[in-house]
């Protein structure tokens, strides 16, 4: 037996490939106060390049999704990553917080290329509640992204400047092509089609989009804790950038924690009725975040900030496996839609939630309570019944 036909190797493979968002997110995120700093700009302008990094990405999954479809998708993850490692050296010449944010969005768009492969790869092999459990194990793998990823960006800025950060993101990238090259077997049959028709088969597939906003709705609420973190530890909490990484890593932990309980209750429940259940949690933790938002410590927030994040866990893995299980012969496109909505919808909501930002926690109490009720209204008009294909 072949190395990438092993199931496990294969999992590990479509994470890493899947983690170009986490890894090109996550590593920078320390290092935005000091880029404030270095630019002469504020931190909500720093923090401003998350938001334009997923409209960049989600552009870039549009053109990638057909490109998958057509020309496969071990040859279009090759040319994203290469474009994403050539563009993230360009950033260290940035001499402007403008050439900072074209470059970041130029970066995204190849990653954006990237990252429909991995779930287009899924499912192309595997189906049903099968695509569900691999879907979660390739989140355990590659939430170890954003729990390594900051601990290495500090690392880095605590050693060398924020310019080491994008050399760091170029190597990556590189030593992933590579890895894909020489390992990742082609899944995809060519079938010709025609693009706007494929997209359009995807976009009024009623049953498929709302599980794809459910999806895009539940991560703006996840990325509004991500893109804060800086405010919420460094700046509001004064936790040194040396030991943000093990409070933001925190949030991880937990999440693969919940990663393994969701696929152990995939065997009892249904896909819908996880999806229910973690959304119910995420609106109570923001509830209590919003209730005591003044005063409130640091232990407090960092529970209900990763009790929010955690349960990501029974909603990414399930919802991909609910919208991507409608297509076999589009697989790239669909899974570039999944992608543009959620983070279109992300930046769009994070960039929202940054226009009320004060010195509480307040608006991001009440940004990510707001995204988690649209998210319960949208999986309670699922069609019952649809999600028998999973059990």
């Amino acid at each position: 037996m072949k190395r990438t036909e092993n199931r496990a190797y294969l999992i590990v493979l479509l994470a890493i490939l899947s983690s170009v968002a986490p890894i090109g997110t996550d590593t920078y995120i320390p290092s935005i106060p000091n880029i404030a700093k270095v630019f002469h700009v504020s931190i909500q302008e720093i923090e401003l390049t998350l938001s334009i990094f997923l409209i960049g990405f989600s552009i870039g999954q549009i053109f990638g999704g057909p490109l998958s479809d057509r020309y496969g998708r071990r040859k279009s993850s090759i040319v994203g990553l290469l474009g994403f490692s050539v563009v993230s050296l360009l950033i260290v010449f940035s001499t402007s917080i403008y050439e900072l944010w074209i470059y970041r969005f130029i970066e995204a768009f190849f990653g954006g290329i990237v990252v429909v492969n991995g779930s287009a790869a899924v499912r192309d092999r595997f189906h049903g509640e099968e695509a569900a459990e691999v879907f979660s194990l390739i989140g355990t793998v590659r939430s170890l992204a954003p729990l390594i990823a900051p601990a290495i960006g500090s690392f880095i800025i605590h050693f060398f400047s924020w310019k080491a950060v994008f050399i760091f993101l170029s190597a990556y990238s590189a030593i992933v092509a590579f890895m894909v090259w020489r390992s990742l077997h082609e899944s995809f049959t060519y079938q010709k089609q025609e693009i706007l028709k494929s997209y359009l088969g995807v976009l009024t597939h009623k049953t498929a989009m709302k599980a794809m906003l459910v999806l895009s709705f539940s991560f703006s609420g996840m990325f509004i804790l991500i893109s804060k973190s800086p405010f919420i530890y460094i700046e509001y909490f004064h936790i040194s950038t040396d030991e943000f990484p093990l409070f933001f890593g925190f949030n991880f932990v937990v999440l693969i924690g919940m990663i393994k309980v969701n696929l152990m209750l995939l065997k009892h429940y249904k896909a819908v009725q996880l999806i229910i259940f973690a959304i119910l949690i995420q609106i109570l933790a923001a509830g209590l975040l919003m209730l005591s938002y003044k005063g409130i410590n640091l232990m407090t927030a960092m529970m209900l900030i990763a009790t929010y994040m955690s349960m990501m866990a029974f909603i990414f893995g399930n919802c991909m496996a609910l919208a991507l299980e409608h297509f076999s012969k589009n697989a790239g496109v669909a899974s570039s839609v999944v992608g543009v909505l959620q983070f279109g919808v992300g930046a769009l909501i994070s960039s929202l939630a940054l226009m009320y930002h004060n010195d509480d926690l307040l608006p991001i109490g009440v940004s990510i309570g707001i995204v988690s009720c649209v998210s319960l209204l949208l999986i309670l008009s699922y069609p019952r019944g649809k999600e028998t294909q999973l059990a």
